[in-house]
């Protein structure tokens, strides 16, 4: 019997297992670094151990050290999550040697899918279909596109898609440099990549006493950069022969292997009607085997009903399972908010989340009961998101009887959040979640790129809905200044008994500058079809056109979010005087994230081409390009390898070939 987990991970994951064990009657423990000291899962086990640092290697990637705090705090079992250690084999079995409960596969099984190479010739020896892998020396170009992989890890890292013959030797050298960094092993492969394909995985479970379950499967093809957006279940691609088939198939995996506990097999599959020479329409393929627990489970939680987390430590206990698994019920969505800005190339963001508030949410962490809202989230209002770790916020997940309820529900949802300080993709997904193609079932791993991220992208709210934000920030903001007036504070702001000079302010929103330019009358708001109902220092109600309109209002410093049905709208006040000491040379190339300087391509006095890369930023665990923006001369390069910046720090001045003529 296990008595106390500790979890050997951070944040959501944490807390989803915390909360299982908590159901069960098992005690908890946490650990966490220095950057996540005031993390919500820091407060919530019986106990937490502080693993000194703030990098995934001093902290999260030191077994020794996780070892040692179960060992410290009492706990008999370790649980390890998703990502960091919880697919080390080595890490696996120095758990088992330290005499505690292992919560996963055996370490063998671990071991045999850590390469991706060794675990496609084992799945083939098993009669599960694979793609065939490339010999790099040998692609031809009607083999084109083809994936260049990381043999290790996963997560997008060290992989690249080829398109161009000319450009395999450098994808091949960039896609292993980036996999050794990340994973300490730059083994890279190549084979075919299907730019529609559908990522199709099954959901297993398997005891040691030989039952093996395929519990449901999922659909995981909205993917940005190789990693998963938007993940539901049941596949809309998948009908019941083909369902039988990828059970069959993944149960082979399993079986293969050895394996017990909860794990993924993750399969790529040729949509019907697609054509795609040398593969059958309908076919399927494996990609991989991940050895754990998959971000996306809820779905699959949802649907069947069963605690996923609950089951793997009763598997760990060496409980049976019973002969088959429940069938599946309704369909489930999640959504992964990232603190990341999509039109932006995807920048990670850092800093404070002022306010993360998902209404009608009916559990956290649990199976809905009767439908509706599900969150899972690693941080709260007030938490910060640091620069050490993926910059996911959380995840929420819609429950309904059918796919297109959920799609809707889950659109209102986020749309209707107040998510306050970071940029998020939180507009990208809600525009997701109500594309016509999307409720279709048209999901292939290729939707960005067909329907347009710039459109797909585009804020809720339009530039109207940002002029009447914006007003309504104005009027707030002078009804908390009236309110802080010690004499006739309740007159309203800008309030004359004769004609007076308008009030005027300006914003920053995205790219853009809002002005808001009025006049309080004695009969009322002096704006062309807009009147004033009511104003407080943190709501505004507006008529504009004849329909009433509220305006949710908060600020932090400079930065003002209002929330109204129109779309969330960010404002930055503009100063009205600018300080000349705080310009940045024109041609100025500024970080746009903090992080640090991973290698320079260039010297100062180059001369360069625009588009070309200059150097490189490591941030969140990816690589970020920073790229020339015109034809010039590197004029000036104040950053070196291995150096830390912050963001907005001047990273290179590149001046324009017509600026050195």
């Amino acid at each position: 019997m296990i008595n106390s987990v500790l979890v050997a991970n951070r944040g959501e994951i944490a807390r989803r297992v915390f909360r299982s064990c908590a159901d069960a009657g098992i005690g908890t423990v946490a650990v966490f670094s220095d950057a996540d000291a005031d993390l919500p899962h820091t407060r919530e086990a019986d106990a937490a151990v502080r693993l000194p640092g703030n990098t995934p290697s001093e902290t999260y990637l030191r077994g020794d050290l996780i070892i040692e705090a179960a060992h410290q705090a009492g706990a008999d079992a370790i649980h390890p999550g998703y990502g960091f250690l919880s697919e080390n084999a080595d890490f696996a079995q120095a758990v088992v040697d330290a005499g505690l409960t292992w919560i996963g596969p055996p370490p063998a099984a671990i071991a045999s899918m850590g390469s991706k190479v060794e675990a496609k010739r084992i799945m083939a020896d098993a009669g599960v279909p694979v793609l065939s892998e490339l010999d790099p020396g040998e692609i031809t170009a009607d083999q084109l596109p083809v994936l260049v992989k990381a043999s290790a890890g996963g997560g997008g890292r060290g992989m690249r898609v080829v398109h161009d013959l000319d450009a395999l030797d450098d994808a091949i050298k960039a896609a292993s440099a980036e996999a050794g960094s990340a994973f300490g092993d730059a083994t890279v492969f190549c084979e075919r990549y299907l730019p529609t394909g559908r990522h199709i995985e099954v959901q297993v479970l398997a005891d040691e006493h030989g039952t093996i379950w395929a519990v449901g499967e999922r659909e995981c093809s909205i993917q940005r950069r190789h990693q998963k957006v938007i993940e539901e279940a049941p596949s809309p691609l998948v009908d019941d022969a083909m369902r039988q088939q990828l059970f069959d198939a993944a149960r082979a995996a399993a079986k293969a292997i050895g394996y017990v506990g909860a794990g993924t097999v993750e399969f790529l599959a040729v949509p019907r009607g697609t054509p795609t020479p040398g593969l059958d329409s309908g076919s399927f393929f494996f990609l991989e085997m991940n050895t754990r627990l998959q971000v996306e489970h809820p779905v699959t939680e949802c649907v069947t009903g069963l605690d996923l987390v609950g089951l793997q430590l009763r598997i760990a206990e060496s409980d049976r399972l019973a002969p088959e698994p429940p069938a599946q019920q309704g369909h489930a969505i999640e959504v992964r908010l990232y603190a990341e800005d999509p039109g932006q190339d995807w920048q990670p963001q850092s800093g404070t989340v002022h306010a993360l508030d998902v209404p009608r949410v009916a559990t956290e962490f649990r199976i809905p009961p009767r439908g509706g809202i599900r969150l899972d989230s690693g941080f709260e209002s007030g938490s910060v998101v640091g620069v050490h770790y993926d910059p996911m916020l959380a995840k929420v997940i819609a429950w309904a009887p059918t796919r297109g309820e959920a799609a809707r529900t889950l659109a209102a949802a986020l749309a209707g959040s107040k998510i306050h300080g970071l940029v998020t993709n939180r507009d990208l997904l809600v525009t997701v979640l109500r594309h016509p193609a999307f409720l279709a079932g048209e999901t292939d791993t290729a939707f960005f790129d067909r329907h347009g991220l710039d459109t797909l992208a585009r804020p809720l709210a339009d530039d109207r809905a940002s002029e009447l934000s914006a007003l309504a920030a104005a009027l707030a903001e002078a009804a908390a200044n009236r309110a802080q007036a010690k004499v006739l504070s309740g007159l309203p702001s800008g309030w004359r008994n004769v004609p007076s000079q308008r009030q005027r302010k300006s914003y920053r929103v995205g790219e853009d500058t809002v002005d808001v330019d009025y006049r309080i009358t004695r009969s009322g708001l002096d704006v062309e079809g807009v009147e004033l109902v009511a104003s407080t220092p943190d709501r505004v109600v507006l008529t504009v056109e004849g329909v009433r309109r509220t305006f949710d209002v908060a600020r932090y410093g400079d930065l003002t979010c209002v929330d109204s049905p129109l779309g969330p709208v960010s404002l930055r006040r503009l100063p009205r005087y600018t300080d000349p000491d705080a310009a940045v040379p024109a041609g100025s190339l500024l970080a746009p994230m903090p992080g640090s300087v991973l290698r320079v391509a260039v010297e100062q006095g180059d001369t360069v081409e625009s588009g070309q890369p200059l150097l490189w930023l490591e941030a969140m665990k990816m690589e970020h390009q920073i790229s020339a923006p015109a034809d010039g001369i590197v004029a000036e390069l104040p950053v070196s390898q291995g150096q830390q910046v912050d963001v907005g720090t001047v990273l290179a001045v590149v001046h324009a070939e017509k600026e050195t003529a």
